[in-house]
């Protein structure tokens, strides 16, 4: 007890000691900067009170350098990758990870644009029962967002993504999940899943800018995010070969919603207005970017997540698990 006592006695001393020195330097931004290490044993006050006078003349520079270690460390210690645009400025979407360690990927092999070549008519023809049931089951939800949209391209691809960006959450879930459980590797199925539903969600926060929704289409999303997410859920427990393959078709009816996009864009029934700047940075469009060319890399991104759900049911319809073929990651 004697020495807990000594112990709090020297540690509260030591602490008054620091702050009363601290009261008595000069500006409020010195006071600052050289109390800001009282958590770590008083650091910088140590460093300020051991400083010869010419040192003690330049508290900006020792702010400066501070303040640089703070920004360039992140919270692990571990410097964030930076990415920059072509004029030099720095790419300002910090969240989207993955995006960046794919454009410092292309970056270093010289390549700054989104791939855009894609076969607009590819289709997976149905094979057997289930192929046929989840084609339908496409085709029977189409029906109702024909008859509410209609020609309204942007608030249909609005309500499209909400919707589109569930699947690949899901199945990435529940293969971590699955992952956890085995103790056994995903093949990478995990990130490429994930990869997608972030993808999603860039086309969406992209439309939000281009359509601004009403009301009743928050309303409608909300309705239809929580009966298509749960759907899903079980659909994905039940059978992943389903699932994907539902998912599959879903891209080739976005590629088709996507392609009528474009053709009312070039025909001039839709106004080509300026790119988002949001949509400018995530897919390295150029400055002068218009609406169709955000269109055309949405459309292609949506080939890519066709190709890659009609390859993981193929998978499951061989009778195999996903992480028995290496997952096709950072394909955006």
């Amino acid at each position: 007890m004697k020495l807990i006592a000594l112990s709090s006695t020297v540690r509260r001393a030591l602490l008054n000691g620091r702050n009363q020195n601290c009261n008595r330097l000069g500006s409020a931004a010195e006071t600052r900067l050289l109390c800001a290490g009282g958590a770590n044993g008083g650091f910088f006050y140590w460093k300020r009170t051991m400083a010869s006078p010419a040192e003690a003349k330049f508290p900006e520079k020792e702010k400066a350098e501070a303040e640089k270690s703070v920004v360039e460390s992140s919270y692990w210690g571990i410097s964030r990758p930076k990415v920059s645009r072509e004029d030099g400025t720095e790419w300002p979407w910090n969240c989207f990870m993955v995006r960046i360690l794919f454009l410092i990927r292309n970056q270093a092999l010289g390549d700054l644009s989104s791939n855009v070549s894609i076969d607009l008519t590819k289709h997976h023809v149905p094979k057997n029962f289930l192929d046929k049931v989840a084609y339908r089951t496409v085709k029977l939800l189409r029906i109702p967002t024909d008859l509410f949209f209609k020609r309204r391209y942007g608030c249909r691809a609005m309500m499209l993504e909400t919707v589109a960006a569930v699947p690949g959450m899901v199945g990435g879930m529940l293969l971590h999940l699955r992952s956890l459980r085995k103790f056994q590797p995903s093949g990478g199925w995990i990130k490429a899943l994930l990869e997608e539903a972030e993808n999603e969600r860039m086309h969406l926060m992209t439309m939000v800018e281009l359509v601004k929704p009403k009301w009743y289409e928050r309303l409608l999303v909300l309705a239809v995010q929580g009966v298509f997410f749960n759907a899903f859920f079980v659909l994905y427990i039940l059978s992943p070969k389903v699932a994907h393959r539902i998912v599959g078709y879903l891209e080739e009816e976005a590629i088709h919603s996507y392609t009528e996009y474009l053709k009312d864009l070039e025909s001039g029934a839709i106004e080509n207005v300026p790119a988002p700047a949001i949509a400018i940075d995530y897919w390295r469009l150029p400055k002068d970017a218009k609406l169709k060319d955000v269109v055309t890399v949405i459309r292609a991104d949506e080939a890519h997540h066709r190709d890659v759900n009609h390859f993981a049911s193929d998978i499951h319809f061989q009778g195999k698990e996903l992480r028995d073929a290496p997952a096709p990651v950072g394909y955006h």
